[in-house]
């Protein structure tokens, strides 16, 4: 079992870190927001969600003196070549609004028939600032992107990405449902599994 018992996450994401907390939970770890030690978020100026992760996790760990976490995901979109991508948060540019993103990739999707996308997450863990070995691990989901929003749950793009093994969008699950299959969740499963053997 990792030796472990405080971790900062890189995010000031509300959603992602409740998601990250309950995913955590079993290794009882101490989860503490960067926002505690001051730490502004970090540009990602990078064109791979794992560089965005490896920079934001640096920081973190970097400002708290403790290891950090940090995620980049984000909606990949076939017909659009896999936009957003690591655009997701700021599709539709400063300051971010899920609103005004959703609706710019709507927009973009309007005479389009194809509509698979995917959310992809990286996560990245550092043991501190200047780690030469994080581990890295991520994860997929794959579904498509409807019309109109539904579900009043998750965040991002939640509202319009279809899940089709549930007949629903990734909105309209319950938190338990969404953990157990999202993108983030497939991620954190295999960051939990190398945490109880020890490996960090």
């Amino acid at each position: 079992m990792s030796k472990l018992t405080k971790l900062v996450i890189a995010s000031n994401n509300k959603g992602k870190l409740r998601e990250i907390d309950e995913l955590l939970a079993p290794l009882a770890i101490e989860i503490i927001s960067q926002s505690q030690f001051d730490a502004g978020e970090v540009d990602e100026p990078y064109q791979t969600f794992v560089e965005n992760a490896l920079a934001k996790a640096r920081h973190a760990s970097r400002c708290s003196n403790l290891p950090a976490l940090a995620d980049d995901s984000g909606i990949c979109v076939q017909v659009l070549g896999g936009a957003p991508g690591v655009n997701s948060a700021r599709f539709a540019g400063e300051p971010k609004s899920d609103t005004r993103n959703n609706q710019k990739l709507i927009e973009a999707l309007q005479d389009k028939t194809d509509r698979r996308a995917y959310y992809y997450c990286v996560i990245v863990l550092v043991r501190h600032a200047d780690d030469p070995q994080p581990i890295i691990v991520d994860g997929s989901w794959h579904g498509e992107i409807v019309d109109q929003p539904r579900g009043e749950g998750g965040f991002g793009y939640d509202p319009y990405f279809f899940v089709p093994e549930f007949g629903k969008t990734s909105a309209e699950l319950t938190a338990a449902q969404k953990n157990r299959i999202s993108h983030r969740g497939q991620a954190l499963a295999h960051l939990v599994d190398i945490l109880r053997i020890g490996k960090f």
